[in-house]
């Protein structure tokens, strides 16, 4: 993205550099994920930049209205409503396709806004890996506001954490070391020193929520830091457990459930910015665009990309059976601004951002960025490829 630093990292770049920077990941954990690292940070210039925090204060203007537990209302389905929901959200993320403007300038396009946690954790690692393996700028950082590594992770810490014992304190998921994310858990530990736990193994006594250490002790629990996916759990009869999300239980949620639903693809419609391509709730759309090549249609309450259709024709929508839970959103043509070895790559930036209780607004403090060569961003489009995959930015 920035000429000289990218001809120079890619002329320095060797495969013997790349393995070396894997094996230091995957050794910190004895695991190997099953998601592609990339061979290459990004750049990101000062330009591009403004440009992103920029869009990130427009979308945030939407998401810190008074009004916007009303009108996201909606998204809270019913049969799904957790106790204890806080007054905004903690995590937020927004993912922008770095496009082209009609003048040849660098355009983010905001493809997802997500009010849940990302990978805070790995981000940083992974950062830190690029820095002992290769030739990274001293005045390129992955992490906003002047933070240091140290001070990043201590307001992780005091997010998560905050006053309580860390053994109070657990990360949620259903079958963590199933999970593609799970080194991020792994790095959480290693940082907070909180156990990493299915909801199978949480007990339950009345109100009150325990676990049991590796000695057996029972322990009890005053926070959960929430990486369910709630329509994940949803699916999952098998799995025996005693604890619902549903029911009211002594014990802090920590990134609430209810704002994967609130801070969504449902919210891409009410945001008017030239940050975000027009968005539409299906149900409310009078006529069909003619168009309809140049739109995708998103199910409302998926992940990881599941049920987006991106090559769309009248068909597709007349088979939609609940046009209300799809939103259409016009198609964002990513740029191959990414100079490699084997062609260029499109990239797409996930801005990682904190909100805590005590701050006015969200606070953008680190990056997850992913590198494509395919048709979209993602594993499956991108298959026997090299130079893609995930990634972190340096920014000028």
């Amino acid at each position: 993205m920035i000429p000289s630093l990218r001809q120079q990292y890619n002329k320095a770049f060797t495969e013997e550099k790349y393995e070396t920077f894997l094996k230091e990941i995957y050794d910190r954990h004895d695991h190997v994920p099953n998601f592609r690292i990339a061979e290459t940070p990004i750049f990101i210039p000062n330009a591009l930049k403004e440009k992103l925090f920029e869009a990130c204060e427009e979308i945030s203007e939407v998401i810190m209205q008074p009004d916007f537990k009303e009108k996201s209302q909606k998204a809270v389905v019913a049969n799904q409503h957790v106790p204890g929901e806080d007054e905004h959200t903690l995590f937020l993320q927004m993912d922008f396709g770095i496009c082209l403007d009609e003048n040849g300038d660098y355009l983010p396009q905001l493809i997802e806004v997500q009010g849940f946690p990302s990978l805070y954790f790995f981000q940083e690692q992974l950062a830190k890996s690029f820095k002992n393996n290769f030739d990274i700028p001293e005045n390129y950082s992955p992490i906003f506001g002047g933070l240091s590594s140290e001070e990043y992770m201590g307001l992780l810490r005091k997010a998560i954490v905050g006053d309580s014992n860390p053994e109070n304190v657990i990360l949620l998921e259903v079958e963590p070391k199933k999970q593609n994310t799970q080194i991020d858990f792994w790095e959480c530990r290693r940082q907070l020193g909180i156990p990493i736990l299915c909801v199978s193994e949480l007990i339950t006594e009345g109100k009150d929520v325990f676990y049991k250490d590796e000695s057996g002790k029972k322990i009890q629990i005053e926070k959960i830091f929430n990486r369910v996916i709630f329509d994940e759990l949803v699916k999952r009869d098998d799995l025996k457990r005693d604890f619902y999300l549903t029911k009211e239980y002594n014990i802090k949620w920590i990134g609430h459930p209810h704002w994967f639903f609130r801070i969504s693809k449902f919210t891409l419609p009410l945001i008017n910015s030239k940050y975000n391509p027009p968005s539409f709730f299906l149900n409310e759309i009078k006529t069909i665009p003619e168009d309809l090549h140049n739109y995708v249609l998103k199910p409302l309450y998926s992940f990881a990309g599941s049920g987006v259709i991106i090559n769309l024709n009248r068909h597709d929508i007349e088979m939609i059976k609940d046009p209300e839970n799809y939103i259409l959103q016009r198609k964002v043509t990513y740029a191959p601004v990414l100079e490699t070895p084997t062609g260029n790559a499109k990239i797409e930036v996930r801005m990682l951002m904190l909100w805590d209780k005590d701050d006015e607004k969200p606070r953008i403090v680190n990056n997850l960025t992913r590198i494509s060569k395919g048709e979209m961003i993602g594993v499956k489009y991108n298959k026997d490829k090299d130079w893609v995959g995930a990634s972190v930015s340096f920014f000028e």
